[in-house]
């Protein structure tokens, strides 16, 4: 029996076929319509319908370029079940190079949002009802806020087994059990069985080739485990399953000035190792910023320039501090041998080299 048209935004996409469709959202002050884009690929046989989307926060660009690879990559062609691609969730955000939507709100603080209340409760409105409300799977992707890069790792809430199911088949390096905010697409998700997790990877307004390739991976090596695409299509499995952090814990820095990082994103780290240094522009006071816990870096802030109070470095902590190095080692190997085209930067990817 064929599968009946998927359909979305009024438009009825067949069975083995796939369209953009431009879903209105607003219009801008010059009366200018404002749409949210979407593709949708509509496999001839049933399966899961999983929802890819980037850029709830508009400066947030790596999962816009995900996105566009995995929507050219072959292992579509096989493809059971839906995949609905929403590349630019922000349009307002994201044509403003900014996180935040024209009223200052954060959307992924919106949801579920309502019919007539502000602009950002008016498109988490229009995603629950218009997309949401038709899907059976969700990754949600984003990167580190200005001026501080994300290790790759998934944020889940790891209650249900099949939200772990996923976390554990992307293959990022670190999977953090992380609580759901109020407000935000993960938790309204929750709040209607859909499982869904977050990937987090790279710096807001910037590329890094790195965190997208191993993105565009792990989004098909979901795919690939909910049997979407076959078992032997796409990137193959890591050697070392992801490492689940126990916790996190923020490390900020007690003093104004300039900060000399030591420590690199990904490097193991002792509880009371040094990370920093931060001193006043002549050198007359400096300061070391030590590591509260034993872990792995999972965040570096990139500004040298910090307030006192200021995030600088995120540690992620592990039960078993020694398998999350396994798992670190197992990446650094997957980004060196497995003939992609990423090319590790300088920084802060030198450590991950060694």
């Amino acid at each position: 029996m064929a599968r009946a048209p998927y359909r979305i935004a009024d438009v009825d996409i067949r069975p083995g076929s796939r369209q953009t469709v431009e879903m209105p959202v607003a219009k801008l002050y010059t009366h200018t319509p404002l749409n949210i884009p979407i593709e949708v690929v509509h496999g001839r046989r049933k399966g899961p319908v999983l929802l890819v989307c980037g850029a709830i926060h508009g400066d947030e660009i790596n999962g816009v370029e995900i996105i566009r690879r995995l929507l050219r990559s072959s292992v579509l062609r096989h493809l059971r079940g839906t995949l609905v691609a929403v590349p630019i969730v922000n349009v307002f955000g994201f044509v403003q190079r900014t996180r935040y939507l024209p009223d200052r709100r954060d959307l992924n603080r919106c949801f579920p949002g309502t019919e007539t209340g502000s602009l950002g409760g008016r498109i988490a409105y229009l995603l629950r009802t218009k997309i949401m409300a038709q899907v059976t799977h969700i990754i949600d992707l984003h990167t580190g806020a200005i001026h501080r890069f994300n290790l790759p790792q998934i944020r889940a809430e790891l209650k249900n087994p099949e939200t772990i199911r996923m976390a554990q088949a992307f293959g990022a390096p670190v999977v953090i059990n992380a609580g759901l905010r109020d407000g935000s697409l993960r938790a309204y998700a929750d709040s209607q069985d859909i499982p869904a997790v977050t990937f987090e990877g790279g710096e807001a307004l910037r590329f890094d080739d790195v965190v997208i390739t191993s993105g565009v991976k792990g989004v098909i090596r979901v795919m690939r485990e909910l049997g979407m695409v076959p078992p032997k299509t796409g990137p193959r499995a890591p050697r070392k399953r992801s490492e689940i952090a126990a916790s996190s814990q923020w490390v900020r820095t007690d003093m104004d000035g300039i900060m000399r990082p030591l420590a690199r994103l990904g490097q193991q780290v002792r509880k009371g190792q040094k990370l920093a240094m931060v001193a006043d522009p002549f050198g007359a006071v400096e300061r070391e910023i030590s590591s509260p816990c034993s872990g792995i870096v999972i965040c570096v802030n990139n500004l040298p320039l910090v307030n006192e109070g200021e995030a600088i470095y995120h540690i992620a902590r592990f039960e078993e501090l020694g398998e999350a190095e396994k798992a670190m080692s197992y990446f650094r190997d997957s980004m060196d041998s497995d003939g992609s085209d990423a090319v590790m930067p300088a920084h802060p990817w030198d450590d991950l080299q060694k």
